[in-house]
């Protein structure tokens, strides 16, 4: 066998040998080539043109949507200020005072004592006859007397008419035309 020192002989003159091969490998100059410049700046004006189109388009569509949320809600104000209206209307007309007196007008009468009806036997307890004009309710007793001190006699005064003398009545007043003359 042979001893370690002669294998790595051998082997050197290989890696010499393959490295006397890479070195004649000649080295090409570099070419600088600059990328143009045309593409980049079209892709740059073209990303800030859309952005602030984008955010135009943006802020014209929040403007109107703000302008629809206003008009909603002027409707909405309208329209409860509407219901509260009908509301009040609707219990003015359901007010007792008022259908117990246009009752009255239409000549129903109030009874003084009411009367009830069984339904399972039809029995009538209470006051068999019906009501008269004489016999009802007063719905809308008399206004109370006011006291002398809230409402005094009426003080009449008379003044004698006195007939002014024509020379002493006052001229028409004269018109005047746009010139003040």
């Amino acid at each position: 066998m042979s001893s370690p020192a002669v294998q790595i002989r051998h082997r050197v003159p290989r890696i010499a040998q393959e490295a006397v091969e890479r070195a004649r490998l000649s080295v090409v100059p570099r070419t600088r080539t600059r990328a143009p410049k045309v593409p980049f700046v079209t892709l740059v004006s073209l990303l800030l043109v859309g952005g602030i189109v984008g955010l135009l388009l943006f802020n014209t569509s929040m403007q109107q949507a703000s302008f629809a949320a206003t008009a909603l809600e002027k409707e909405a104000t309208d329209l409860a200020a509407r219901q509260q209206t009908l509301q009040m209307e609707l219990d003015e007309l359901r007010n007792p005072q008022r259908v117990a007196t246009e009752a009255q007008q239409m000549g129903m009468v109030v009874p003084s004592a009411p009367t009830f009806i069984t339904l399972g036997g039809g029995s009538v307890e209470g006051v068999k006859t019906p009501a008269t004009a004489e016999d009802r309710l007063n719905l809308n007793p008399p206004a109370p007397v006011k006291p002398e001190v809230l409402a005094p006699a009426p003080t009449i005064v008379e003044v004698p008419a006195t007939e002014v003398p024509a020379e002493a009545a006052p001229e028409p007043a004269k018109k005047q035309n746009r010139n003040g003359r």
